[in-house]
This record gives C-alpha cells, sequence and structure tokens, in this order.
C-alpha cells in the first residue's frame, strides 16, 4: 500500500490539516494518510497543549467517518522525544512492504537538514512537500539539495488556506467563532473539555 504519514501537535486539528492529507492522497495516489500526533516534542514547547491524548482524540474525531484517514498512537505512547527517523522505521517494521511518504511543508522540509537523521528520513520514506509563500521548491532546494536523496523529494499543490492551530486557540480565548474552521466533533470536544480557554469564551465555540 501507499501510505502518506502526516505528522503535526494537531493542537487543535482544522480543516487545513484535513485538505492537505485528501490533496496529498489524490496527488501521490495514496491508499490512505496516517495523522501521527507528536507525543513529547523534541525540539520545542507546545503551547497550551492539553496533552498528547487529548489531541490525539481531537484527531481521532477529525477524521472519524473517513475511510482514508486514520490516526496512529506511534508517538503518543512514547515516553521520549519522538523524532521523526524513528517514527517511519517503527512504521515500516510494522508494515514492510508498504511505501511510505512524509508530507511537509514548505517551511518544515527547508528545515530538514537540521533534523535528527535525516538521510534516514529520505531513505525511509519519499518527502512529499506542499510549497508555501516564501518556501517553493527553489528555495528548499538550496537548503536540503546537498541530503542523499533529496532528488526525490515531491512537490504538491495546496489551495491557499490561512488557518492555523494557533489561530484556532486565539479565537477561542476571544471568544471568536471557529465553526467551519475546524470539525464540528472537534468543536464540541473543544467546547466539553474546556480547552484554550473555552470556557471563557463560550460563544467561540457554541455560535
Amino acid at each position: 500500500m501507499r501510505i502518506g504519514i502526516l505528522g503535526g501537535a494537531f493542537n487543535p486539528p482544522h480543516i487545513g490539516h484535513l485538505v492537505c492529507a485528501q490533496e496529498a492522497l489524490v496527488q501521490l495516489e495514496l491508499d490512505k494518510v496516517v495523522f501521527v500526533p507528536v507525543g513529547v516534542a523534541p525540539h520545542r514547547e507546545i503551547e497550551h497543549d492539553p496533552g498528547a491524548d487529548a489531541r490525539l482524540e481531537m484527531a481521532e474525531l477529525a477524521v472519524a467517518g473517513d475511510d482514508r484517514f486514520e490516526v496512529s498512537r506511534t508517538e503518543v505512547d512514547k515516553e521520549t522525544p519522538a523524532y521523526t527517523s524513528e517514527t517511519l522505521a517503527a512504521l515500516r517494521e510494522e508494515s514492510p512492504d508498504d511505501e511510505l511518504f512524509l508530507i511537509l511543508g514548505g517551511d518544515q522540509a527547508a528545515a530538514l537538514g537540521r533534523w535528527h537523521e535525516p538521510e534516514r528520513v529520505l531513505e525511509l520514506a519519499t518527502v512529499a512537500v506542499f510549497e508555501r509563500v516564501g518556501w517553493g521548491r527553489n528555495a528548499i532546494g538550496i537548503k536540503i539539495g546537498s541530503l542523499p536523496g533529496a532528488r526525490n523529494v515531491r512537490y504538491l499543490d495546496m489551495p491557499l488556506l490561512q488557518v492555523s492551530s494557533s489561530a484556532i486557540r486565539r479565537r477561542v480565548r476571544e471568544g471568536v467563532p471557529i465553526r467551519y474552521l475546524v470539525p464540528d466533533r472537534v468543536v464540541e470536544y473543544i467546547a466539553s473539555n474546556d480547552l484554550y480557554g473555552a470556557g471563557r469564551a463560550e460563544e467561540a465555540v457554541t455560535s
């Protein structure tokens, strides 16, 4: 099978993540896309983190009902920082016949050379990159072109969606509606669990 791997904090997951997964699935002719919420982030603190289990549950709610997508606990169940190379190796060990595609944004791809074992990442999976403003294929190529395997990077088109998890959290705190930016089940989860200040800004998650 051809499997897309979409990692991230998913704090919370939103329509941009779902559209990204769908576009990758179509353009790369994948059989499915696996969302991999990070457990312990290796290089940064996750802002306003409700906890790995909560983020994983929101990811599961976001993809519920779409058989093309699923969620993996691979990184959430680790007590130590989760490096992408190790995650890909674990997924490859589980299903050695699968062909893996690591889905990245342009800014992530440009930083690949600073990742833990970037050569191993490129060996274990085909890196598929959504170009972004400021990070097109030429700029990314300058950053990672010297890495073994970089010539195999695939570039994908993505509709321009100005939505981010940080903006969603801010809208909740400010009481601005997040409906249609976030799947309804995730909106309900945020409200029922008083995430991101939802209890102080109920209109954001009930409008």
